[in-house]
C-alpha cells in the first residue's frame, strides 16, 4: 500500500504534473487528485495503475519497514545507463559546451 503523500512526493521527483500522470495511468484527473489527497476510497485498480506508472517512470516505493528510521518513502532507481558525463580529468576546450 502507498500513501497519498508517497503519490505526491513521487510525481514531483520526476516533474510530472498530475494531468500526465492521469494520461499515463489512463484515469481521470479527478481520480488522480482524489488520491493524492487520499479522499479515494474507489476501486483498488486506480492506485495498482499509479503505482504502476510511477515505477515505470524510476521511482520505488519504500514501505515503513525498509529503513532502519522513518516511515514510507519514496527514491529513484538508479541510473541503468553508462552515461555519467565527462569525467573532470577528461575536461577541456574541445568538449566545452
Amino acid at each position: 500500500m502507498i500513501t497519498a503523500t508517497q503519490i505526491r512526493g513521487a510525481r514531483a521527483m520526476i516533474g510530472m504534473s498530475i494531468e500526465e500522470l492521469a494520461a499515463a495511468s489512463g484515469l481521470p484527473v479527478e481520480t488522480v487528485a482524489a488520491l493524492e489527497t487520499g479522499e479515494f476510497a474507489g476501486e483498488p485498480h486506480a492506485l495498482f495503475d499509479v503505482r504502476n506508472t510511477l515505477e515505470a517512470h524510476g521511482i520505488i516505493f519504500l514501505s515503513s519497514g525498509n529503513q532502519d528510521e522513518g516511515g514510507p518513502g519514496i527514491r529513484l532507481r538508479a541510473r541503468t545507463t553508462s552515461d555519467d558525463g565527462i569525467r573532470p580529468e577528461n575536461l577541456n576546450a574541445a568538449n566545452d559546451d
